[in-house]
């Protein structure tokens, strides 16, 4: 269930200069990427009892919901190809109703009926893929025949398609879904002060002490941070992007984003950032606004309800609404161009 799109970093910059007892921090290795928890103000038995809970947590869910690994979601894909209903874990109902919703919410831009078109494109795979792209008329096909989430009805845990081509990918979404639920998971314990970040997407509560957490989003088009923005209280800060996932061939580089309207990948977005109350809709946000391009991605974000945006263009303009421009400094030596919109 590794996500496709690019595990954008996004650093803690926690000034390691100095020794900060207060501050527990420990990796996990799930979801195809690293994830981090840090944790303030606790005894190290309880926070190392809470990293335990969640590393289980998240072990369970990568096996039910990986999307080419046998288990209960290719089990349900299977039955969908085949025409068949299908019983559904209970874990899984609410992340494909959530997901009905944005969907809806976003034009069908994040649509997770569309696994056919990614393993199609070789991205269903833990590794890059080095291949030709598709042949057109294959591609045409699949979008011809629009899997959709509204193809997907659920009644009393028995899930049904009215479209055999739908096949579940939850690449854009779990992994949000995966860490609101590790952070419901850390305050059930008495934890108020957390983060959790799977490879640079994350959920921050509380805050360090009496500083907010502070987190830099990586420059796309390059090493180092783009800008830097603290969250205090609860936000989630995620980041889809176009430059670390993707299959290059033949000098071309085709990024794992695909557009649902074309079966093509992506083109003119390197890099979305949502700041967001939970990271199950910013996870699938921060990929719809990818697909929205500049000319879209003001309404896409109003209709889902996000109240910050950042997008990256391949030339480096960076586009957001007011509010976001009041929340990120930027890092770099040079000031990028910045356009901004209205107020979200």
């Amino acid at each position: 269930m590794s996500r496709y799109f690019a595990l954008v970093f996004v650093s803690l910059l926690l000034n390691a200069c100095t020794p900060e007892p207060a501050l527990y921090q420990q990796q996990l290795v799930v979801f195809g990427t690293i994830v981090d928890i840090s944790l303030w103000g606790v005894e190290q038995q309880k926070a190392e009892q809470a990293v335990s809970a969640i590393d289980r947590d998240f072990q369970r869910m990568h096996y039910e919901w990986h999307a080419w690994e046998p288990g209960p979601l290719t089990a349900i894909n299977e039955s969908i190809a085949r025409g068949e209903s299908a019983t559904v874990i209970p874990s899984l109902i609410p992340i494909i109703k959530r997901s009905q919703v944005l969907y809806r919410q976003s034009d069908g831009l994040f649509n997770p009926a569309i696994g056919r078109l990614l393993n199609l494109w070789g991205f269903q795979s833990s590794e890059r893929p080095h291949r030709p792209p598709p042949a057109k008329a294959a591609i045409a096909a699949l979008v011809d025949a629009a899997p959709g989430m509204d193809d997907v009805t659920i009644n009393n845990g028995v899930l049904s398609s009215s479209n055999t081509d739908v096949q579940f990918d939850f690449g854009a979404f779990a992994k949000g879904y995966a860490i609101d639920l590790a952070i419901e998971r850390l305050r059930a314990m008495g934890f108020g002060n957390a983060i959790v970040n799977g490879g640079g997407d994350l959920r921050a509560i509380g805050s360090k002490g009496e500083r907010p957490w502070r987190v830099g989003v990586r420059h796309p088009q390059g090493e180092g941070i783009l800008a830097a923005l603290e969250v205090q209280g609860d936000e989630s800060v995620f980041t889809s992007g176009n430059y670390e996932r993707f299959n290059e061939y033949e000098g071309v580089r085709y990024t794992h984003i695909l557009d649902p309207r074309t079966g093509w990948p992506v083109k003119g977005i390197t890099s979305v950032t949502v700041i967001h109350d939970n990271g199950a809709d910013a996870d699938a946000a921060a990929t719809a606004l990818v697909v929205a391009g500049v000319s879209q991605w003001h309404r896409i974000a109003r209709q889902i309800g996000i109240k910050y945006a950042m997008l990256v263009d391949e030339a480096g303009t960076v586009y957001m609404n007011p509010a976001m421009k009041r929340r990120v400094e930027f890092q770099s030596g040079v000031q990028p161009k910045v356009v901004l919109s209205d107020s979200l």
